[in-house]
């Protein structure tokens, strides 16, 4: 059996709930599923190279904005495959996902990805689109900018990012132009700022806020499924 470790939560989850067996390591980030048992090499930005060297794996599957080039480029001198995903929009990731899996072994496409899929092209606007500021971070403030895999996802609800067309894809904006920007809505994620509805809102003077799940808006895997449900809900919540 191949034997991989994976530097990132969303692809630890889509290969260890479809593939038993072959993660022998993750990062210390790697929640899902519960109860993995593998062994624990670093985060996501600081992996040891060594420790993931010393499992002996056959393959290490990363991303190009999740990992720093460095420590791939560490490892492959090392010897172990690695292979990069880049994952921008839904339709990348859901080729991205079929690759990785490939990749480790999977004979065929797995339901879970077919119903991701499904789940998508169901989706229909029951509304106008809303104009969001979406913040990533806290001290100091950082929001989705263009070309990210959340923004897309936010645009098939029904709402579009007031800096999807900022140069970068993560800037720093201050408070107080984010709360000048024109939106009529901010999207507050729980990672990889933990917002809750004490901790983001207040920030934003009475503009409706939808705190939403951040594993159903940016990780690509299995909780593509239910995200675009679990999404919408938060997202009518905010202007009830």
């Amino acid at each position: 059996m191949i034997r991989v470790v994976s530097l990132v939560p969303s692809l630890t989850e889509a290969v260890a709930v479809t593939a038993p067996g072959v993660l022998v390591g993750a990062t210390d980030w790697c929640t899902h599923p519960a109860g993995l048992d593998v062994a624990r090499i670093g985060g996501t930005k600081n992996p040891d190279v060594p420790a993931i060297v010393g499992l002996r794996p056959d393959l290490v599957i990363a991303n190009e904005e999740e990992n720093r080039a460095p420590d791939l480029a560490a490892l492959r001198a090392a010897g172990p495959e690695v292979l990069v995903t880049e994952i921008r929009d839904l339709p990348q990731a859901l080729a991205e996902l079929d690759r990785v899996l490939r990749a480790c072994g999977v004979p065929a496409r797995p339901r879970w990805l077919d119903d991701a899929e499904a789940a998508w092209a169901e989706v229909t606007l029951d509304g106008p689109y809303r104009k969001a500021v979406v913040p990533v971070w806290r001290r100091p403030w950082m929001v989705l900018g263009r070309d990210t895999f959340a923004g897309d996802l936010l645009v098939r609800l029904g709402v579009t990012n007031v800096y999807a067309d900022h140069a970068d894809r993560y800037p720093r904006i201050p408070l107080d132009e984010l709360r000048a920007a024109g939106a009529d809505l901010v999207v507050l994620p729980d990672e990889p700022y933990r917002f809750t509805a004490d901790d983001g809102p207040e920030a934003f003077d009475g503009l409706p806020a939808a705190l939403v799940d951040g594993r159903h808006l940016t990780w690509y895997g299995p909780s593509l499924a239910r995200a675009p449900e679990i999404l919408r809900r938060a997202l009518r919540a905010a202007f009830r």
